[in-house]
């Protein structure tokens, strides 16, 4: 029997898997997928995240890998309405670090296999979790054939394949995830609606390194760098998308900015903004961390790190909880109080920074650049940058 098995080896569920196995925890991971996702995903790597990967020591393999971001703009209307230093804020790590989500991934798996060469499991999906109070078993996911493999753990009183056990077990499937309603852990929306479509092209050189945020009155385009001389672009869609080409993206952004992108051989992505939150993090000896427990807006950057900072929480909690197991209901509490807390905090920025995306025209659209501008100077400028690198989570 494992000390912790973690759902899920998104980058959440791996990152705190190196946390707890540097701690001497004996954890697995236990993932469906067989290859990793391609998909244009999460990008931005903030920096209190960076220090936590630093602990998982990884930190400077990520650096070598992405493009520092120190610098963020705001235009409407072919106008600048403001900039951001993420150069003037202090610390080790002074600037927002772009990378895709499928090499940061890669990097961590490549970490937690130093740590605990067989500690990841590929290819196994979980149906559902049985807590027995001193333990949790983890029921395989039906097969869509009805059949499946030999057990690995045997069976349990209902004749369902277990293919683990664990002391604790930590959920960490993402926001798609069946696991958290599977337990019966509620939650509960806290806004969203808005939808965006997105895809990589090659980066002209036009904006150097800096982020950039077109406040037009169509609605927001986003543009981030990326490694190997790619950039990110970003607009908010009146409705999803789904069959939308790479020309349709294009057009937007066009219409919108003025800028024409060159061609690209990307998939065009499109998503519909959700926010969520567990009504716990915490039940019995089941924990939940990232998407799987709070759903946040994807603008803003948001989602990754808020998981990543539940696992430089959860980890030294579970190591805690597992050498005084007397005292693990209290610690653990403290975790799901603190973290849902934040979760909390980072959807109200998240809502702010999606209601400042949508269209605007006439005195909306005025007033709306007045308050970007004001944000953008001193004293406002210092506490907006902080923000926005999620430094008060």
């Amino acid at each position: 029997m494992r000390d912790v098995i973690v759902v899920g080896g998104g980058p959440v569920g791996i990152l705190l898997a190196c946390l707890l196995a540097e701690r001497g925890v004996d954890v697995e991971v236990l993932e469906r997928r067989t290859e990793p996702s391609m998909l244009a995903r999460a990008i931005g790597i903030h920096p209190p995240s960076m220090r936590v990967l630093r602990q998982a020591g990884v930190a400077e393999e990520v650096l070598a890998r992405a493009v520092r971001i120190e610098t963020g703009s705001v235009q409407s209307g072919g106008r600048t309405l403001g900039r951001l230093s993420f150069a003037q804020t202090t610390g080790r790590f002074p600037f927002v670090v772009a990378l895709p989500q499928h090499e940061t991934e890669a990097v961590l798996r490549s970490r937690f296999r130093q740590l605990r060469p067989d500690g990841l499991r590929s290819g196994v999906g979980v149906g559902m979790l049985h807590d027995r109070g001193h333990h949790v078993d983890l029921i395989a996911e039906p097969s869509p054939d009805g059949t499946g493999d030999a057990p690995d753990e045997g069976a349990d009183d209902n004749g369902l394949e277990i293919v683990g056990s664990a002391r604790y077990v930590v959920v960490a499937d993402g926001a798609r995830g069946q696991l958290r309603d599977a337990v019966g852990i509620a939650s509960r929306p806290l806004g969203g609606g808005d939808t965006y479509l997105m895809a990589d092209y090659p980066d002209t050189g036009e904006h150097g390194s800096e982020a950039v945020l077109f406040f037009e009155q169509g609605g927001v385009v986003e543009s981030f760098p990326l490694p190997n001389g790619r950039r990110r672009w970003v607009a908010l869609t009146p409705t999803l998308m789904p069959d939308a080409s790479l020309d349709d993206l294009s057009a937007l952004v066009l219409s919108r900015t003025g800028v024409l992108l060159p061609a690209s051989d990307a998939r065009p992505s499109s998503f519909s903004v959700r926010q969520r939150l567990a009504a716990t993090m915490v039940q019995g000896r089941v924990l939940l961390a990232g998407d799987a427990a709070h759903e946040i807006s994807p603008i803003g950057g948001q989602g990754m790190n808020l998981g990543w900072l539940d696992a430089v929480a959860l980890a030294p909690a579970l190591t805690h909880a597992l050498a005084q197991p007397i005292e693990a209901r209290v610690t653990l509490a403290g975790y799901d109080r603190r973290r849902r807390r934040s979760a909390r905090m980072a959807a109200r920025q998240a809502g702010f920074n999606m209601a400042m995306g949508r269209p605007a025209r006439g005195l909306r659209l005025r007033l709306r650049n007045v308050i970007v501008r004001v944000l953008a100077t001193p004293p406002l400028n210092g506490l907006l940058t902080r923000a926005f690198t999620m430094r008060w989570l």
